[in-house]
C-alpha cells in the first residue's frame, strides 16, 4: 500500500509546530564526526524516512533524540517547544519511543512483564499486570499488534517479538515513535504486516521516523524523506516527488546500479555434492530432510524459502558445525573428497583448509567477536597462516596491515582497525567478515543472508564481489529471504520448505509466484499464470510454523 502522506483524515498543516525539529545537531566521537550541523523538520502525524549508507550518522542522531548521546551543539523542540533529553526517561516523557534494530526485550519473562518493566505503578507487580493486560489487550485490536501476553518473549518469532517492543513504546504513551531498521530482521511477509501497523498509527495521528536503507520500503511507505551522507543531512523531500535511482545517488553521492550485471555463467566440474543429508536436533526434531544438491565450479547456487525451513542449519553442516548433539548422516563431498559430518576433523578450521569461505547468517554471533578489534576479526580463523606468525609468534603488525588494506579495499567505515567490532555499524560490520571470507580466495563461499542491514552502496559492492568471485571459477552457495536478491544473483535457485528441497528452477524459467508456491511447500505449480507472481521488490509469502507440512 502506497503511502498517501495525509494522516487523520488530511495533509500535515506546514505551518503547525512540527512533532520533531533538530536544530543545528554535532555530535563527535573523538576524530570522527558522527553528525554535523544537522537540521530536520518532521511534521507530526506523518511517517519521515531517514535513509543512508552504513555510518552516515543516521543512528547517532536518533539515539541523540532518544537520550542515549548528548550533543555537542544545536537544539531539540517537541511539537515545537525546546527540550533537553539527558537519557531515554525525559526521552519517554517527551512522547517519544524507540525500537531498535537489535531488541531490549528480557527474553525469559513474558510479554506483559517486559511491557510494565520499567514503567510500573509500585512496589507491587500484581497492579501494574492487571493494568497493563487491559491497555494491551486495547491497544493490540487497535493497532493489529495481536501478541499472546502470556507468552515469553523466547517463544515468540522475531515479527512478534517487534510488535512487542512498539506494544511498550505505545504502552509508554509515545506519540512519536522511532524504528530503527525495523525490517532488518523481519521476513517480506512479516514487513507488509508491519507497514500496515505503522499506517495504522500514523492515522491515528502518531509520528514515525523510520531508519532504513532498503528503498522499496521508502517509497512504499513513508511521506517524507531525509539523506544523510557522511554526517550531514543532504536532502529532504517529499517521497512522491522522488524515485529510488535519485535517492540512491544522494546517499552515496554517485549513480548505483539498482540491478546485478553479470554475464552467463560458465559452469565447470563440481566442488561440492551433497548427496541425502539429513539432520535430527537434539530435541528429536528433524532439521533436514534428505537434501541432495551439487553445486558447480563458476556458478551461484541459490537457496530460497522462508527463514526457518532448515537453510540455517544446512550451512552449518557444511561448514563445520552442526548444532551440539545434532544426529547428521548423509554424504558430502568437497572436490571429490569426502567431507566428515561429525566428530574429528568436522569443524570450521579444517573446512577452512579444505578450501570453504563462510559469510554466516548472524554476523554478530558467528562471524565476529564483538569486544575484538576489527584487525583481530580480519584475522579470525586465519591467525595461523603463515604470513601472520613471525617465529612462534603471531605477527600483529602483519594482521594490522593486513586488516587496513582490506577495509581500504572494502570501504569499512570508519577506517579504523583498532575499534571493537561492536563500534561499527551492522553494515560495516558486515564488510569486515565479507572481506574476509571474500579475499581468501576459497574454492566455495557459503553466504548466509549477505546484505541483511547493508545499504545500497554496500550491497552493490558486495553484489559485484559475489558475481566476481564466480567468474573467477569458484563455487558459491547462497541463501537469502530476499527474492530479488536470489533472482538477480543465482544462476539456479533451489527453493526449499520444511527441511527439503521443493524443486530447482532456472531464474529465467520461473517467476515470483511459482517460488513463492514452493516456499509455501506446494509442489505443483504447472500452469501459474505470471498474475499469480508478485511484483519484483515485493515478493513475499506468509510465515508458516517450523516443522508444519
Amino acid at each position: 500500500m502506497r503511502a498517501t502522506g495525509q494522516a487523520t483524515g488530511g495533509r500535515p498543516d506546514a505551518a503547525a509546530p512540527a512533532a520533531i525539529e533538530l536544530r543545528g545537531i554535532s555530535k563527535a566521537f573523538g576524530a570522527v564526526q558522527a553528525n554535523r550541523n544537522i537540521d530536520l523538520r518532521v511534521p507530526r502525524g506523518t511517517i519521515h524516512g531517514i535513509i543512508g549508507e552504513n555510518g552516515a550518522g543516521k543512528s547517532t542522531l536518533m539515539s541523540i533524540l532518544y537520550g542515549f548521546y548528548k550533543p555537542d551543539a544545536g537544539e531539540i523542540l517537541v511539537g515545537g517547544k525546546p527540550v533537553t533529553i539527558p537519557d531515554s526517561q525525559a526521552a519517554i516523557r517527551a512522547g517519544i519511543g524507540m525500537v531498535f534494530q537489535h531488541f531490549k526485550l528480557v527474553q525469559n519473562f513474558t510479554v506483559l512483564e517486559n511491557i510494565i518493566l520499567g514503567a510500573e505503578d509500585g512496589g507491587l507487580l500484581r497492579p501494574s499486570l492487571s493494568k497493563a493486560r487491559g491497555v494491551l489487550k486495547k491497544l493490540a485490536a487497535e493497532y493489529q499488534l495481536n501478541v499472546d501476553p502470556d507468552a515469553t518473549i523466547d517463544e515468540l518469532s522475531v515479527g512478534h517479538q517487534q510488535r512487542v517492543e512498539i506494544l511498550k513504546a505505545l504502552y509508554r504513551q509515545a506519540d512519536i515513535l522511532i524504528l530503527d531498521e525495523p525490517t532488518g530482521v523481519l521476513t517480506p511477509a512479516e514487513a507488509d504486516h508491519l507497514f500496515r501497523i505503522l499506517e495504522g498509527l500514523r492515522d491515528e495521528g502518531k509520528t514515525i521516523i523510520l531508519i532504513t536503507h532498503k528503498l522499496r520500503e521508502i517509497m512504499e511507505i513513508t511521506d517524507n524523506v531525509s539523506v544523510m551522507r557522511r554526517g550531514e543531512m543532504v536532502a529532504s523531500v517529499q517521497t512522491s516527488q522522488t524515485s529510488p535511482e535519485e535517492l540512491a545517488e544522494l546517499m552515496v553521492g554517485r549513480k548505483v546500479l539498482l540491478n546485478v550485471e553479470k554475464a552467463p555463467a560458465r559452469p565447470q566440474a563440481p566442488v561440492l555434492e551433497v548427496r541425502d543429508l539429513t539432520m535430527v536436533d537434539d530435541e528429536g526434531v528433524e532439521r533436514l530432510r534428505g537434501i541432495s544438491l551439487n553445486i558447480r565450479a563458476g556458478e551461484i547456487l541459490g537457496i530460497a524459502g522462508v527463514s526457518g525451513n532448515g537453510q540455517t542449519q544446512l550451512l552449518e553442516i557444511l561448514g563445520g558445525y552442526p548444532e551440539k548433539g545434532a544426529r547428521v548422516t548423509g554424504e558430502v563431498r568437497m572436490n571429490g573428497r569426502p567431507l566428515p559430518l561429525t566428530g574429528r576433523g568436522c569443524d570450521s578450521g579444517q573446512r577452512r583448509r579444505e578450501g570453504v569461505g563462510h559469510i554466516p547468517e548472524d554476523r554478530q554471533v558467528e562471524g565476529l567477536i564483538m569486544d575484538f578489534k576489527a584487525w583481530e576479526n580480519v584475522a579470525f580463523g586465519w591467525q595461523d597462516a603463515p604470513e601472520f606468525q613471525r617465529g612462534l609468534l603471531m605477527d600483529n603488525d602483519a594482521i594490522r596491515r593486513d586488516a587496513q588494506a582490506k577495509m581500504e579495499r572494502f570501504d569499512v567505515r570508519p577506517r579504523d582497525c583498532h575499534l571493537a567490532a561492536r563500534n561499527f555499524s551492522g553494515g560495516n560490520q558486515q564488510k569486515i567478515v565479507v572481506a574476509r571470507e571474500i579475499e581468501r580466495n576459497p574454492d566455495l563461499l557459503l553466504i548466509g543472508q549477505p546484505t541483511r542491514g547493508v545499504d545500497i552502496g554496500a550491497i552493490e559492492f558486495i553484489h559485484k564481489q559475489i558475481v566476481a568471485l564466480r567468474d573467477a571459477g569458484k563455487a558459491i552457495l547462497l541463501v537469502s529471504v530476499e527474492l530479488d536478491e536470489i533472482l538477480s544473483l543465482a544462476d539456479r535457485i533451489a527453493v526449499m520448505f520444511d527441511g527439503r528441497i521443493m524443486g530447482e528452477r532456472l531464474p529465467s524459467e520461473t517467476t515470483t509466484g511459482e517460488l513463492g508456491l514452493l516456499m509455501a511447500g506446494v509442489t505443483d505449480t504447472t500452469n501459474i499464470p505470471e498474475s499469480a507472481g508478485i511484483p519484483p521488490g515485493q515478493a513475499h509469502v506468509e510465515e508458516l510454523p517450523e516443522g508444519s507440512a
